[in-house]
């Protein structure tokens, strides 16, 4: 088992930065292939991107390529998704995400998800 909790949302201007964290409860979080999603209200839950379980595979949908980065720090049990160039439509709850097996981009795929943190982008 493991609980996830997400930080670092908030409110920026389009152009703009921010990194999200999502810490994790559990001595197994090496273990755990992660995953960062995100919703708007009226939408399915959107792959944002993903991270195996030594960092070393990375997957990101195509509509973040080149402007996020996803990392992690197993010895800090964290996973960070660092946004840069922020457009309006990045604008949702983002969601981390864990899963025992690997790669998927299918948010019923996974098995711990943390509450979400709100990130505005305002033009």
């Amino acid at each position: 088992q493991v609980q996830l909790v997400e930080s670092g949302g908030g409110l920026v201007q389009a152009g703009g930065s921010l990194r999200l964290s999502c810490a994790a409860s559990g001595r197994t979080f090496s273990s755990y292939f992660m995953g960062w999603f995100r919703q708007t209200p009226g939408k399915e839950r959107e792959f944002v991107a993903a991270i195996s379980w030594s960092g070393g595979s990375t997957y990101y949908a195509d509509s973040v390529k080149g402007r996020f980065t996803i990392s992690r720090d197993n010895a800090k049990n964290t996973v960070y998704l660092q946004m840069n160039s922020l457009k309006p439509e990045d604008t949702a709850v983002y969601y981390c995400a864990a899963r025992i097996l690997e790669y998927s981009d299918y948010a019923h795929e996974y098995d711990y998800w943390g509450q979400g943190t709100q990130v505005t982008v305002s033009s």
